[in-house]
């Protein structure tokens, strides 16, 4: 895919569930090679709207569009495992992709987790587990990676590494990456830009732009400053949040 190329449209995209409006005439479009970032209150439609693009659920009105051949990495909000299941993350990676255990590895170093292959689901972290899903959507080698919630259970000091991470991959990779998100201090400040929903399109565009639209600060409060709160420090987290200090493979900058 070429950078700037569209990966997903969708168009007056529409949805009731017993009753209630659940979206109402939504448009989305995710680019190659940018950070989309989807914030709204619970209840909002974000996940549904996911389920859309993703074709597991079909809209009562609109449509969706994707690129020829689009290939699409999905990281869920969340998977229980089974604690009696005897499944390591080498097993749990390989149960819907086939990939050799030199494609585990070099996925999980990526993401930071390669010690893991080996080791049970069910005694790892919750941070660990994020960058675990992170890695199984990566196997797909996808031309979009679609994040629900990505730093779900993880110590909100070993967010902005989560954040820090998601952000390299796509200048890696080069994929576009919609991402959906509570966490607005930091997703706002990763994003290239930001869609704000609540059953419709409150307002898109730049961070900064966002942050002082009128709907967002009906919605979420006048904290631009907390928004857009970039993380920088002199030091770096584990993935329990634990400070390392100094950080490994410390090259000096804050």
């Amino acid at each position: 895919m070429t950078t700037d190329q569209m990966l997903v449209e969708a168009k007056d995209v529409s949805l009731s569930l017993s009753g209630r409006k659940i979206l109402d005439a939504v448009d989305i479009r995710v680019h190659a090679g940018e950070i989309l970032a989807m914030i709204g209150p619970n209840g909002a439609g974000k996940t549904t709207l996911v389920r859309i693009i993703l074709g597991l659920l079909k809209p009562d009105t609109g449509r969706c569009f994707s690129a020829p051949e689009l290939c699409i990495g999905y990281m869920p909000q969340r998977i229980v495992v089974d604690p009696i299941l005897p499944l390591t993350v080498q097993r749990f990676l390989t149960l819907s992709h086939r990939a050799t255990e030199q494609q585990l590895c070099q996925v999980l170093d990526e993401v930071g987790v390669e010690r893991l292959l080996k080791s049970p689901v069910q005694h790892i972290s919750g941070g660990e587990m994020q960058r675990v899903l992170l890695a199984r959507a990566l196997l797909r080698k996808p031309d979009l990676l679609v994040l629900d919630e990505p730093v779900q259970g993880v110590d909100v000091t070993g967010q902005a590494e989560l954040f820090d991470l998601i952000a390299n991959i796509r200048d890696r990779h080069g994929c576009g990456i919609l991402m959906v998100s509570h966490d607005l201090h930091l997703v706002m400040a990763k994003a290239d830009r930001v869609l704000c929903l609540n059953q419709h399109v409150c307002c898109s565009g730049h961070p900064e732009t966002v942050s002082s639209d009128p709907s967002y600060l009906e919605l979420f409060g006048s904290y631009p400053s907390m928004a857009l709160y970039t993380h920088k420090h002199d030091h770096c987290h584990d993935l329990h949040g634990r400070v390392e200090s100094p950080c490994k493979g410390d090259t000096g900058h804050g």
